[in-house]
């Protein structure tokens, strides 16, 4: 099989962003790889995804962007560390005053990442040529 392009999404609603959670499990990012532009209502996150849709077995330099983002919180994220390692869970929205409300970025060991917005807009694109890598994510049961 040839190699998939590199994946472009973008999400306007919460479906969308279902999709784009799917892409993104088990991604690994540091704390620094993190930046909010408030006067730009922008989120960018860079991370090292997994490629789940190539049957696994190596990983990609991929960008997540949000736009409208009013405001962005932490919980048991150490600020501090910030070249700690982050592995992603999931991406999810909780709707709030429409078409507004808080996308969430949950990540293992219980921390996460709430980014109140306007509406539903991101983007999730690849950024580099994939490589392999010896380890697969494993979930317990």
């Amino acid at each position: 099989m040839a190699d998939p392009k590199p994946l472009r999404l973008l999400a306007q609603d919460a479906e969308d962003l279902e999709v784009i959670s799917a892409a993104m499990q088990d991604a690994v990012l540091k704390i620094d790889d993190i930046g909010f532009e408030a006067k730009a209502r922008r989120l960018t996150i860079a991370f090292n995804r997994y490629r789940w849709e190539t049957g696994g077995g190596e990983r990609v330099r991929a960008g997540l962007q949000l736009g409208g983002v009013l405001k962005v919180e932490t919980r048991k994220i150490r600020r501090g560390a910030r070249q700690a390692v982050l592995e992603l869970l999931a991406l999810t929205f909780a709707p709030g005053e429409a078409p507004g409300g808080t996308v969430t970025l949950s990540f293992a060991g219980g921390g996460d990442l709430r980014a109140t917005v306007e509406c539903i807009e991101a983007v999730l694109a690849d950024l580099s040529e994939p490589w392999p890598t010896r380890r697969t994510p494993a979930h317990g049961v």
